[in-house]
């Protein structure tokens, strides 16, 4: 496998998870590159600041001449792409970035590991032949499978046609044909991921399980869209990470891969859960609260909502072995827990320190 890994959006959630579980359980040398937008943090990786192993490049994969200098500086073995702009409520009312960022940066990106790649099959073609890039994308590229009796039997899975239904979605559908598209065309190694929602440590606080989780510690609101019905497939953010690293150390370049926890929750249930979690583990609540369930609110919808989101893993698990660890039980309460222990790392984040500005987070 890799000696050398390029991380892009290594900063961010899924990113620093995966770079901190590549540092722990190989020798490969990491090297992270991220713009540091605003959900990216540096404190997610500050342990690793004196790993010889580890190199950070603050770099917009939308700039070419940076994305060539990155390749050719530390020649790597392989990509796991994984910057983008992901959050559906900013990609509404500012879709132009991530038209930049996921399909412009992608492009970007694609033309540095295709010039990269094509010097390693003239100079060291024994490299060529086990490089990787592999393209970490969203169960939201395929629409909405809708919540009405008999939707539950249907999934998404590699073949399922692509429906998007945000700026975000759409921009994200556009940066996995690109990818295969590249492969197609100039035989580049590429491989796609589309996974389920994530959950887990160091994950930006205007996302749905971080923002319950400080906001009820506050005391303040748990704003939940509609009555909260909407479903989704949760996977612990540390099982996806596995998944990643299988598909890009075993997958059939070409091949994407589609990666879902076996969770399907409703909305509310999610809050339920992570307000269940918090009454065991955080007991001592603001003045005036009963319970933290008592905090749920439900606010207008948003537009375009999808229904249901559910993953079929059959492929990765029958090809590569994978499947998750962590059940949602498990998997809410270790992340209720880091959150109460780490407030030094998402404090920062919400009185706008690490940024020099406020940022706006619903809380």
């Amino acid at each position: 496998m890799a000696n050398t890994l390029l991380v892009t959006g290594g900063a961010g959630f899924i990113g620093s998870n995966a770079i901190l579980h590549v540092a722990r359980n190989t020798d490969w040398h990491i090297v992270n590159v991220d713009s540091l937008a605003y959900s990216g943090n540096p404190a997610s990786l500050a342990s690793l600041a004196n790993n010889p192993r580890y190199s950070f490049v603050k770099a917009d994969i939308a700039d070419a001449e940076a994305m060539r200098n990155v390749f050719e500086k530390f020649d790597p073995d392989a990509v796991m792409h994984l910057a983008a702009e992901s959050h559906v409520d900013r990609s509404i009312d500012s879709p132009e970035t991530f038209i930049d960022t996921n399909i412009k940066g992608t492009f970007t990106l694609l033309e540095a590991a295709r010039a990269h790649f094509k010097k390693l099959k003239k100079d060291k073609p024994w490299r060529a032949d086990n490089f990787r890039f592999l393209h970490i994308s969203t169960d939201e590229v395929f629409g909405d499978l809708g919540n009405e009796s008999g939707d539950e039997t249907r999934f998404f899975n590699e073949t399922t046609p692509y429906a998007p239904s945000s700026p975000y979605s759409a921009s994200k559908a556009a940066s996995d044909h690109l990818v295969r598209a590249w492969m197609r065309t100039y035989g580049l190694p590429t491989l796609v991921t589309n996974c389920s929602n994530n959950y887990g440590p160091r994950q930006f606080p205007e996302k749905l399980i971080p923002l319950m989780i400080i906001n009820a510690i506050h005391g303040r609101p748990l704003p939940v869209y509609g009555q909260g019905l909407q479903i989704r497939d949760w996977l612990y953010v540390e099982d996806h990470v596995k998944a990643l690293l299988l598909a890009l150390s075993r997958g059939t370049p070409g091949a994407t891969y589609t990666v879902g926890g076996h969770c399907e929750m409703r909305n509310i249930d999610v809050v339920g859960a992570v307000c269940a979690a918090l009454e065991e583990l955080a007991p001592q609540k603001p003045e005036g609260i009963g319970r933290y369930s008592d905090l749920i609110s439900f606010v207008e919808d948003r537009p375009g909502h999808d229904a249901r989101y559910a993953i079929d893993p059959t492929l990765i698990t029958n090809e590569l072995g994978w499947k998750p660890a962590e059940n949602f039980a498990s998997g809410i309460r270790k992340t209720v827990a880091w959150y109460l222990e780490n407030r030094g790392w998402w404090q920062p984040i919400l009185d706008g320190t690490y940024q020099g500005q406020r940022l706006g987070v619903n809380i």
